[in-house]
């Protein structure tokens, strides 16, 4: 039997973002077993997504019941409880961002199985917001986007190429087939790694596992694209300097990522931290240009919208492909997933982040100050 006492006061919490527990509404709760509450109450949303996990709740959609979480403010009150004061402290103590936990993040997340990730992704394995400006079908927005940063970089036959973060090669092939460049693409999942070395053979691509910050040599430009949510906030500085410093002077350097309207720290996002992207953040855009300032300029900014309907294309063919890899994923990793990418869609729908291309360049002597804010089309131009 549940407490009466812990029922009632969450669904009275419930009740101020309009979500009911026991009603029939596309954001109504089912409870099936009563420790919903006290893990809710004690730990927020941690709590909501263990007891997701462990089928203690149900929801018609996790999108839309997350959307309204956020919406009503419930989780930002949420960022100021103890126990996300306490995480905090303990993800400043376990050194999230640091050389020692870098490959963390491939180990717990990339490295889960590549038959996961090419079920859920387009052909080209593209794990990033799609730019949907112009297309239909993710294969196209996917391959529409991977053409929109070798365009801003302003590829050139014979160029030597950077990429933080490169996955299972999806870029660097793109650029390498279609542009003529050579492409250096590392990552921390060895997963990733040799796929990614598969789907590029015979190409000039080469692909490394190291942390970023042990990249060396000179490029003629840098892309990075979804790789800055796992640095650290801590780390911003270190990541700039490190691409300033194999940024050859004439070069540009693409950032892919999102970014909140605030920082967005571990202990704000304890479950997906726990289970999903360990010491992810997604920083706020002016943490990013601050951690440039000195080392790059900012040429332009480009918000790429659609986030939430790529991780839906996501979410449909994770479903459709369910039966086939529940051989090998259990029902409760089945919950996990579900969880994850309906959160994610929450949070880019109630536009508690954005994605953002930022093109950098070498604020070099006689070049004169650049804008900040250029059409993207006149960047290509340059």
């Amino acid at each position: 039997m549940a407490d009466r006492g812990m029922e009632a006061a969450v669904s009275n919490l419930f009740a101020k973002a309009g979500i009911g527990i026991g009603g029939d509404g596309p954001t109504d709760i089912t409870v099936h077993d009563p420790r919903f509450y006290s893990a809710v109450l004690r730990d927020g949303e941690l709590g909501m997504g263990e007891s997701y996990m462990a089928g203690w709740w149900d929801t018609p959609s996790i999108d839309a019941l997350a959307t309204r979480f956020i919406a009503s403010g419930l989780l930002e009150q949420g960022y100021r409880s103890p126990a996300v004061v306490a995480y905090a402290l303990l993800a400043r103590l376990k050194g999230v961002g640091s050389r020692r936990r870098a490959f963390d993040v491939g180990e717990q997340h990339y490295d889960l199985g590549n038959d996961l990730f090419e079920a859920m992704l387009d052909p080209r394995m593209i794990y990033s917001c799609a730019d949907w400006s112009s297309a239909e079908t993710l294969e196209a927005a996917q391959e529409a986007k991977l053409e929109l940063v070798c365009r801003k970089l302003g590829l050139q036959p014979g160029q030597r190429i950077l990429e933080i973060g490169c996955g299972w090669g999806g870029f660097a092939r793109w650029a390498a087939e279609r542009h003529g460049v050579s492409v250096v693409g590392v990552t921390v999942s060895v997963e990733q790694a040799a796929l990614a070395r598969q789907r590029c053979a015979g190409l000039p691509v080469e692909i490394r596992v190291c942390d970023y910050r042990a990249i060396e040599g000179q490029f003629d430009h840098v892309a990075s694209i979804a790789m800055v949510e796992a640095v650290g906030l801590r780390y911003l500085d270190t990541y700039m300097e490190t691409v300033a410093r194999v940024l050859k002077p004439e070069g540009r350097f693409v950032l892919h990522g999102f970014y909140g309207n605030e920082p967005v720290a571990p202990q704000h996002a304890r479950w997906l931290d726990k289970y999903i992207f360990p010491g992810g953040a997604a920083p706020a855009l002016w943490q990013i240009i601050k951690a440039a300032q000195g080392r790059l300029a900012v040429e332009a900014l480009h918000r790429l919208d659609g986030y939430d309907r790529t991780l839906g294309e996501w979410e449909q063919r994770f479903e459709a492909a369910w039966p086939r890899l529940s051989a090998q994923y259990d029902g409760r990793f089945y919950r996990m997933w579900r969880f994850y990418l309906g959160i994610s869609r929450a949070i880019f729908r109630a536009r508690l982040c954005h994605v953002w291309h930022i093109v950098f360049s070498h604020q070099l002597p006689g070049r004169g100050p650049t804008p900040m804010f250029l059409p993207v089309a006149e960047i290509e131009a340059r």
